[in-house]
């Protein structure tokens, strides 16, 4: 593809992202298999482009608005460039260059993208909502709850997340596993958190790798596999993963449990559940049965306290995976929390009724908010007092609020993460 060509297809991928409610990394992978002429290189340029807008979307508004501009996707996607070093006329040649690229600039964008040049990305009279890119709403609840962190931890929430990858022990060794990659000609070193986690550095499709089809790992937030390690599932426990989806922390509980025992995967997807199927046969776990949450669910009350470890990683706004998904901050409302919260207090009221007496209720969201953390157990715990707070202990991970554990991306470069173990009394 020409340049033109790549600049027209990231205008049209950020007009379908911007029109679909779907995250937008499904967006995009519907929109290159529709478009199966476009090679590697040009897919990975594009896809930057796009996402390099995405991070930027809300001081690019504000640019575009300071300049009598539309936010239209093609504006967005010069407005970043301007802002980035290029300027207007450059762009003004490349739109209607080629009948692959942009149709050429009507009068009123040249003028409006003039205003541009010089400038930078960012500006002093920018509000803070709009200088690290979050929602005006969550602005004073990240900022209640971080403090003097609330710059640092935002200013990390715009950066590109790493890639981490979960050795499945089941199959072999993260020393093996690391040499082996290492072999491959993959850039890769320990966690230092997780004692199963490898991160990768640069631009490196693990994906197509001999050792993942082999099961060997799975790719995981190095914040997630500390939340299944908090779950404290052993061999021989009856464990619930509550909120399953497609099995990522399922198939760490399993290999945590060496395959012995039981676990049960819920969701209230099928689709999701469905999703854990070539997941689970490719790591070789063979002690997980899926269970479709329904209205009125029987199986609920068959199962009433007869389990050691229930693991509720409850749906939440997603904060704290925003490195990742930088397009959820932008759909992202008041009434989207406000049911959210609901939904986990609903949630955590079903899944108690799981516990055994002496077993662990765990509780994790990928939320910075302490909405949805510390002031949803806080509000559990009052009206299950049968239930109390487990010692996590010293642990030399994220930090403790009370005895419930926080990791942030700014202070561990991981995920976001709340996590804390509750046990039902005996």
């Amino acid at each position: 593809m020409t340049s033109a060509g790549r600049l027209q297809a990231a205008i049209e991928l950020l007009g379908s992202i911007e029109i679909d409610r779907r995250p937008a990394d499904a967006v995009a992978n519907e929109f290159f298999r529709a478009r199966r002429f476009i090679g590697g290189g040009d897919r990975r340029e594009i896809s930057e482009n796009v996402w390099s807008v995405i991070r930027a979307r809300y001081r690019l508004g504000w640019w575009l608005d300071r300049v009598g501009a539309a936010p239209t996707p093609r504006l967005l996607v010069f407005a970043l460039s301007i802002l980035s070093g290029s300027s207007a006329n450059r762009v003004a040649v490349t739109c209607g260059s080629s009948r692959f690229g942009p149709p050429a600039l009507e009068d009123d964008e040249h003028r409006a993208l003039a205003r541009l040049d010089q400038h930078t990305l960012n500006h002093p009279t920018m509000s803070d909502d709009v200088r690290l890119e979050i929602p005006d709403f969550v602005e004073p609840l990240l900022r209640a709850h971080f403090g003097d962190r609330f710059d640092d931890e935002c200013v990390a929430l715009m950066q590109q997340a790493p890639t981490d990858l979960r050795v499945n022990l089941l199959k072999t060794t993260r020393a093996a596993a690391l040499s082996a990659l290492k072999e491959e000609g993959f850039d890769v070193k320990p966690t230092e958190l997780s004692p199963w986690g490898l991160r990768l550095f640069g631009r490196q499709n693990v994906s197509q790798s001999r050792l993942f089809h082999d099961g060997w790992f799975e790719m995981q937030d190095e914040g997630s596999q500390l939340v299944a390690l908090l779950a404290g599932a052993k061999p021989g426990m009856r464990v619930i993963d509550y909120c399953a989806g497609a099995g990522g922390k399922t198939l760490a509980l399993a290999m945590t449990m060496n395959n012995h025992g039981r676990i049960t995967a819920c969701d209230v997807s099928e689709h999701r559940l469905n999703g854990a199927i070539k997941r689970l046969r490719r790591a070789n776990v063979h002690n997980v049965e899926r269970h479709l949450l329904v209205t009125g669910d029987k199986w609920l009350k068959r199962q009433e306290k007869k389990c050691d470890v229930v693991l509720v990683d409850a749906p939440c706004t997603g904060t704290g995976t925003w490195r990742r998904n930088p397009d959820a901050r932008l759909r992202l409302t008041t009434v989207d929390l406000a049911e959210l919260v609901a939904k986990q207090a609903s949630i955590l009221d079903s899944a108690q009724r799981l516990v055994r007496p002496g077993g662990a209720l765990v509780y994790a969201t990928c939320s910075l908010l302490t909405e949805e953390g510390e002031e949803q157990i806080s509000a559990f715990l009052e009206r299950y007092p049968e239930f109390q707070l487990m010692k996590i202990g010293e642990m030399q991970i994220g930090y403790l609020n009370g005895d419930a554990l926080r990791l942030t991306p700014a202070r561990n470069n991981t995920d976001g993460f709340f996590c804390c173990r509750m046990e039902r009394k005996k």
